[in-house]
């Protein structure tokens, strides 16, 4: 990285960030109200967007700490 420069893997860690987010509110949703028995994925009571998107919030987040821009002078 040259000097004065921003991480790209500051911008990917937010960017799962954000989908870590909204694929586990995705997931809560569903938990909430679940969709009729007809319409269920056939692995549905593995509620895996909860596990997904827990997993992408915590890597996003891992990487948006560690690699966040320095504040220098």
């Amino acid at each position: 990285m040259h000097e004065g420069g921003i991480s790209i893997w500051f911008f990917i860690g937010i960017c799962c960030l954000v989908m870590g987010a909204l694929i586990a509110a995705t997931g809560v949703y569903e938990l909430v109200s679940p969709p009729p028995e007809a319409q269920r994925v056939v692995l549905y009571n593995l509620h895996a967007p909860v596990w997904w998107g827990a997993l992408l919030f915590a890597l996003g987040a891992f990487y948006s700490i560690h690699f966040r821009p320095a504040k220098k002078g």
